[in-house]
This record gives C-alpha cells, sequence and structure tokens, in this order.
C-alpha cells in the first residue's frame, strides 16, 4: 500500500511537471490528462481541451479506446458488437479532427466510402481488422470517384455510434481531404 502512494505521488508530481512545461509554450494547444490505477499500474490518458485551433488529429491507436460486447438485436435476429467508447474518444466527439488511412469504396453510386487503418486486403471487411479500424467518412457534398487503397488525410466532425446497427462506430460528418 505504501509502495503503491508513493508511486502515485511521483506519478502526480510528473504529471503536474509536464502540464506546466506543456502550457508555457504558447504554441502548444492546453491538454487535460487524467490518470487512473489499474492494479499496480497508472493509466494515462490525455485529452486535447479548449481552446485548440484547427483539427485535432485522431491516430488509429486513439480508435482503439472501445470495448465491444456482443448484443442481441431482436430486428436483426443477430448478435453486433455494441461500443462503449472510452475518455479519449468521448472527449473528442463533435470536435474537428483529421485522420490519415486507406480508402475502401464501398458503394460508388452512394458515395460511400470509409477509411482503413489496414489496405484493402486486411480491412474490417475481409476479416483483418476489427470495428475499430474504419471510420465512415460522409462528405459535404458529392465525393470524387477514389481508388481503392489510396491513402489519404480527411478532415471533419468526429461522431460517435454506438446504436444504429447500420452504420459504422466512427463517423467523419462534413469530410473532405485535407493537407495537414
Amino acid at each position: 500500500m505504501v509502495k503503491r502512494i508513493v508511486l502515485l505521488s511521483v506519478s502526480f508530481a510528473v504529471i503536474i511537471a509536464l502540464c506546466s512545461c506543456i502550457n508555457a509554450s504558447s504554441e502548444t494547444p492546453s491538454i487535460a490528462m487524467k490518470a487512473a490505477v489499474k492494479g499496480n499500474s497508472i493509466e494515462m490518458v490525455v485529452i486535447p481541451s479548449a481552446p485548440i485551433s484547427g483539427p485535432v488529429e485522431i491516430t488509429w491507436k486513439m480508435l482503439t479506446d472501445v470495448q465491444f460486447k456482443d448484443v442481441y438485436v431482436t430486428e436483426l435476429d443477430a448478435y453486433y458488437w455494441k461500443p462503449t467508447f472510452g475518455a479519449t474518444l468521448k472527449a473528442l466527439e463533435g470536435k474537428d479532427v483529421f485522420i490519415t488511412g486507406y480508402v475502401i469504396p464501398v458503394d460508388y453510386d452512394a458515395g460511400f466510402y470509409v477509411v482503413s487503418r489496414y489496405p484493402y486486403a486486411n480491412c474490417f471487411f475481409c476479416g483483418g481488422g476489427g470495428p475499430e479500424s474504419v471510420v465512415d467518412v460522409r462528405f459535404k457534398g458529392k465525393p470524387r470517384a477514389y481508388k481503392t487503397d489510396e491513402h489519404l488525410t480527411f478532415r471533419g466532425t468526429l461522431k460517435l455510434n454506438s446504436n444504429d446497427v447500420y452504420s459504422m462506430n466512427y463517423i467523419l460528418e462534413g469530410a473532405a481531404e485535407y493537407t495537414p
């Protein structure tokens, strides 16, 4: 117990020092940090907080801050993975973000595209990745015809979806190609 208290004290001292250094720079956006004790370790979560000018980059690692639970849906007579999003993702919902990945055309005629962590041969639809490895890209207007596996960056507003089984868990609303 004493070791744990010492570990926590030292960890929080490091966090305070780190936050002081980060916030001292006028060019660095403000951040919030959250620590949680899990067993004998401390898990750190860095959460961007206002004010941040411009979009926040979302990494594929950030999108793994989710847990899935099998839930039966009577309407479909099947089970699906219902997501529970972590603090990092909840803090980014509704924010201006960008992400880079591989374009996967789902329906050319409907203009339905996703951006994937993995190329088509390894993507979620082919069994290589989980649902946290794809983002539904919903464009402002009619998108150009993207080719499979184009490696691009898109910007838009992050929407988290845990209830609509007909949509992806991550949605980028008002999306457009972006150059960081």
